[in-house]
């Protein structure tokens, strides 16, 4: 699979979203990552479908939406009408995760799954085949700058074989804490979708564009592979 950088915007400076994106786009950058908190599911409150659509004409790259919220379904018809390309809801809060996800397929969205670290893979093993993507947490979810949960290697592994063992065609995207260091070990296990945030790509580096063009390096990319 190929592998992916999708900048999460939770990390960037809020005020200047618009000329952010722009930086990341020239850096190279993938996908937009958003990270949607109801203050329910997780302990903290988020961005939210305005933010998307105020930002939906600034660029033509796909929005990554990860809905960690209760009861999703009531708003994937409006994160569908502000221009999001995929919506990750949680195992954890869908309970009936084969109906949510055929209501994203049908507005012409990519479907995927979000796990939380102890969230098991059998929870979502009989979905498989009909989603695009699948986020695996690899830090509990509702703020940035958390340490890495090593013991979701393992279970990285373990997806992407699950997943060749069934021949599909599924994306693993990672997030939380990925960076120099733990780029390898989720290349590795199979992860092709990297999250990047405050321990990558907003850590601190004041040109965003040159920060992405690094960061692409580490997970052995360049800018003649975006997109």
């Amino acid at each position: 699979m190929k592998v992916k950088v999708a900048a999460s915007l939770m990390c960037a400076d809020l005020a200047r979203l618009g000329d952010e994106m722009k930086k990341l786009e020239r850096g190279g950058i993938d996908l937009f990552h958003f990270d949607i908190m109801d203050g329910h599911f997780v302990p903290n409150l988020m961005l939210g479908p305005l933010i998307l659509e105020s930002l939906r004409d600034k660029t033509s790259l796909p929005f990554d939406a990860h809905l960690q919220i209760t009861n999703p379904e009531k708003y994937i018809d409006r994160f569908a009408e502000v221009g999001s390309n995929i919506v990750s809801v949680h195992v954890e809060v869908c309970h009936s995760l084969h109906r949510v996800i055929d209501v994203i397929k049908n507005k012409g969205m990519k479907a995927s799954v979000a796990l939380n670290p102890a969230t098991p893979l059998s929870s979502v093993e009989y979905v498989l085949a009909e989603v695009d993507m699948v986020l695996l947490m690899t830090v509990e979810p509702g703020y940035a700058g958390q340490a890495f949960i090593p013991a979701v290697v393992p279970k990285i592994k373990r997806l992407r074989e699950i997943i060749e063992e069934k021949k599909l065609n599924i994306d693993v995207e990672v997030d939380g804490n990925i960076n120099k260091k733990t780029v390898p070990q989720v290349l590795s296990a199979g992860a092709n979708v990297l999250v990047a945030g405050t321990s990558s790509i907003f850590s601190g580096e004041k040109d965003l564009e040159k920060a992405t063009r690094s960061f692409r390096k580490i997970c052995g990319l360049d800018s003649s592979e975006k997109h």
